[in-house]
């Protein structure tokens, strides 16, 4: 992208008989800043499209840069599906096309043929139902570029981190050691110097156990493990606040004191964030060679084909892939 031509954002519309494809064409319909190009079936975009009473002007797309886009222009990188997409039913013939769209994006990217990628929600127990083993977006694109990467989830008012992920909660005490912690605060703050253009990150980590440990009286991961490494680390320049209690770091008062938060696990911080903010939540992967950015919702399968899904949520991740895109670009 230049000064005078628009981000090109490749699009995934993840599962084809969910909102995603519904989404995308929603999109399309904004006057968002930004060359739009869907990743997906062709017929199958037209017919969600038409469910949502989005007037679409469909065209492959060339790799050209452009410098404007008309409301409900898209250009589109047909993959086409494995079986007929019925809205609401997802199919396990269709997982392959699912992983061929997420493919393309992001080897587009590396190739600078797309600025960022955004994905819409795919469902990942289709995906494994389909013999493919799948464990999320973040997972796929880490293991394409043979990249570490970090989940951080975005709004307006709060940016958390997550040292483990899609793991049961029986599973992470043993996740949280000494390296895991490490690999991640630095990804953290390596990607709010470069991608949020914070020039002195502050972080705040999250004790593991309710009140962080109450002094190894609620257990001792925070005294064993989690606060020799921040030590460690603020001797080497970062600025980390922590290990701190996680029923009260997140409150409004304290969230000036840091920039991002580095939560234990998946469920610790999240629902907070969703509560406040779930249709302006942007999911961001940090750690990898180009920007990727997504919905924090899944499928909605009981809303695919109404016509009804929302999409705030997709437009918001389009508008930080904008973001993020234009300041790399003009660093």
């Amino acid at each position: 992208m230049t000064a005078t031509t628009l981000p090109r954002l490749a699009v995934t519309a993840g599962e084809p008989a969910g909102v995603g494809p519904e989404l995308i064409a929603r999109l399309a319909a904004t006057d968002l800043a930004a060359d739009l190009i869907a990743v997906t079936d062709r017929e199958h975009l037209l017919r969600a499209a038409h469910t949502c009473g989005v007037q679409l002007t469909l065209v492959d797309d060339d790799g050209s840069r452009v410098a404007s886009r008309a409301p409900g222009q898209l250009r589109i990188r047909h993959v086409p599906l494995g079986a007929p997409a019925v809205f609401g039913q997802p199919d396990p013939r269709n997982a392959a096309h699912v992983l061929a769209t997420l493919a393309l994006a992001a080897d587009g990217c590396i190739a600078g043929d797309f600025d960022a990628v955004v994905t819409a929600p795919v469902q990942k127990s289709t995906i494994n139902e389909g013999g493919i083993a799948f464990s999320g977006h973040t997972e796929f694109f880490a293991d394409r570029v043979g990249a570490d990467v970090v989940m951080m989830l975005a709004s307006p008012d709060l940016r958390v981190t997550l040292a483990t992920t899609h793991l049961p909660l029986s599973a992470v005490p043993a996740a949280i050691t000494a390296p895991l912690l490490e690999r991640c605060l630095r990804i953290v703050h390596r990607s709010l110097v470069d991608l949020f253009g914070i020039a002195e990150p502050r972080i705040a980590v999250l004790g593991l156990n309710p009140h962080a440990g109450e002094a190894g009286h609620l257990g001792r991961e925070e005294i064993d493990t989690i606060e020799p490494l921040l030590d460690r680390l603020r001797n080497s320049g970062m600025s980390l606040l922590g290990p701190l209690p996680a029923d009260t770091a997140l409150v409004p008062a304290m969230r000036g004191r840091y920039d991002a938060v580095l939560a234990m696990y998946h469920d610790q911080a999240l629902p907070v964030l969703k509560s406040e903010a779930f249709d302006r939540t942007v999911n961001v992967t940090l750690g990898l060679p180009f920007i990727r950015t997504s919905v924090d919702h899944g499928t909605a399968l009981d809303l695919a084909g109404t016509g009804r899904a929302d999409p705030s949520s997709l437009i918001a991740a389009a508008r930080m892939a904008i973001e993020l895109a234009s300041r790399r670009a003009s660093a």
